[in-house]
């Protein structure tokens, strides 16, 4: 069109049609400015109806961990840290939005943003990213780090999302050139595709904690719903049937967990009011009574158990009980420890009648003595066998007492150790500056009773070398001299150990077990 000679008809034509192409092309420019503007108020009115969304959801979960606080104390503080990562990132991308829309007079007029000059001049310069840029990519990269690690791997699509989304790696063009992220998204664009590409960001950002939110709550929910929650019951009409009678209970389905707990109770037995620690206490949400059985008959529990629930209260009656076992015609006399007493030790014993107080209980037996309650305290003396007889007298006034037998036993052989080692049928290897240190000790091996003993002497051979009788628990000089003699490998023997019962040095003990000690140098 400019070349060659031209007529002025033909020079003004091609002049009007550059003026209708720069027009047209300016046209096609305003109107994709309109868009991006547009397109950016359709992300700030869903950015807000995110954010009540989110508010809602946070609001919902602060009343839930008031109402139940071991179910949700531990979600609210992870949907807290979630808030506080969301909201700081979002807080940058907003300061710097105000920023571009305040370097024009109306910022619905999308028509003039169409230079780039802001973000270049805020975030570029000829080396690269100034401090204004650097730290904008900072606030992207810590963003996403910290919401990937408060996700952790509960939530593996919504950190995907996250760092899809808030990567800051190098981007390919159309050209296949490899272009740093902050020039891709933000160098020579217009302001108003800045503007909406950082809107974009927040929608993201409200997004992602949006969506996390609301799993936690579902999780938490289906947690407290799984039937590994649930237990089965037992409920009928009384607690005690007679022979004969048909059973007409019924077996319930109950839900329980460790995090269920009521804000308070107000509980009774036979109208007394029951108190918390005293009476019951709170275990995996169970409550767990403490309370006396009383008299014989019947016994009732009522009341209600509070919880919160949004806020408000909300009551679950309580109408149960229990009965005390009434006319027994038997005793009851076990051993605490075992199915003899023996001979040397205090043996720990319970007697007691059912449907009978302990006050009202008594037993007699040769060197048996009352502690307190049903509690007794067994020493047996000469023989092989003590009888023990408990009596009692029932509410109607009857009077039964019953017998039982037990066998007396000898406290059994100890065996000797070495530094705490018995050799297990067999020697204990050891160095020889070990054993010169060494105590030796005597040990009832799979006794039921801990007892204490302390060793008073021993004897120690050394093949070759004369016997030594050594005082106390350790060798004295006489037998380490006999010790320095032995040969590498030798075994020497320690024998007729001496030892009594700490507490009670008048019992004899049985002869106690020798040990034998290979050196190894």
């Amino acid at each position: 069109m400019a070349g060659g000679k031209l007529s002025p008809r033909q020079k003004m034509i091609n002049l009007m049609y550059l003026v209708f192409i720069a027009m047209l092309a300016l046209n096609i420019s305003k109107e994709v400015l309109t868009a991006f503007g547009l397109l950016n108020e359709k992300l700030e009115d869903a950015n807000v109806a995110s954010t009540e969304r989110n508010d809602a959801l946070l609001a919902s979960l602060a009343t839930k961990a008031s109402d139940s606080p071991e179910q949700y104390a531990d979600l609210k503080t992870k949907a807290d840290q979630v808030s506080s990562i969301s909201d700081e990132f979002d807080a940058v991308v907003e300061k710097i939005k105000k920023e571009m829309e305040g370097t024009v007079e109306d910022p619905t007029d999308y028509e003039v943003m169409d230079k780039s000059d802001f973000l270049d001049q805020k975030f570029f310069n000829a080396d690269g990213l100034k401090a204004e840029g650097k730290a904008f990519l900072d606030a992207v990269n810590k963003y996403r780090t910290q919401m990937v690690a408060a996700i952790g791997e509960d939530y593996p699509e919504i950190k995907d999302y996250v760092e899809k989304n808030f990567s800051t790696g190098q981007v390919e063009d159309r050209d296949g050139l490899k272009i740093d992220w902050m020039n891709y998204n933000f160098e020579r664009v217009p302001m108003v595709a800045s503007l909406t590409k950082l809107t974009q960001m927040q929608a993201d950002i409200k997004t992602t904690k949006s969506e996390l939110l609301g799993k936690m709550l579902q999780g938490q929910q289906a947690t407290l719903l799984s039937m590994n929650n649930y237990n089965t019951f037992m409920d009928a009409p009384k607690s005690a049937y007679y022979v004969g009678e048909t059973f007409d209970g019924e077996i319930l389905l109950g839900r329980t967990d460790a995090s269920t707990v009521p804000q308070r109770e107000e509980l009774t037995l036979d109208g007394r009011p029951l108190q918390r620690d005293r009476d019951y206490t709170i275990d995996g949400g169970r409550i767990k009574l403490k309370i006396g059985a009383g008299g014989a008959g019947d016994h009732k529990i009522e009341g209600k158990l509070i919880y919160g629930e949004e806020g408000k209260e909300f009551e679950v009656e309580v109408n149960t009980g229990f009965a005390t076992i009434t006319k027994p015609n038997s005793a009851v006399i076990s051993a605490d420890k075992m199915n003899v007493v023996y001979r040397g030790v205090d043996n720990p014993m319970t007697v007691s009648i059912p449907g009978i107080p302990d006050n009202n209980v008594s037993a007699s037996g040769a060197g048996l003595s009352r502690v307190s309650g049903s509690k007794y305290m067994m020493k047996p003396g000469q023989g092989r066998e003590v009888t023990i007889t408990a009596s009692g007298t029932l509410p109607d006034g009857q009077r039964i007492s019953t017998p039982a037998t037990f066998r007396i036993k000898d406290i059994p052989r100890p065996t000797g150790t070495v530094s705490g080692e018995d050799g297990n049928g067999g020697a204990v290897r050891m160095p020889r500056s070990s054993l010169e240190i060494a105590s030796i000790g005597a040990e009832l091996l799979d006794f039921d009773f801990d007892l204490k003993l302390a060793v008073t002497s021993f004897s120690f051979k050394v093949s070759g070398q004369p016997t030594v009788v050594v005082n106390g628990r350790k060798l004295d000089d006489r037998a380490k001299a006999a010790l320095r003699r032995a040969k590498r490998g030798e075994t020497v023997q320690i024998f007729d150990i001496k030892a009594q019962i700490q507490g009670n040095s008048s019992y004899r003990l049985q002869r106690i077990s020798p040990v034998f000690v290979e050196l190894t140098n």
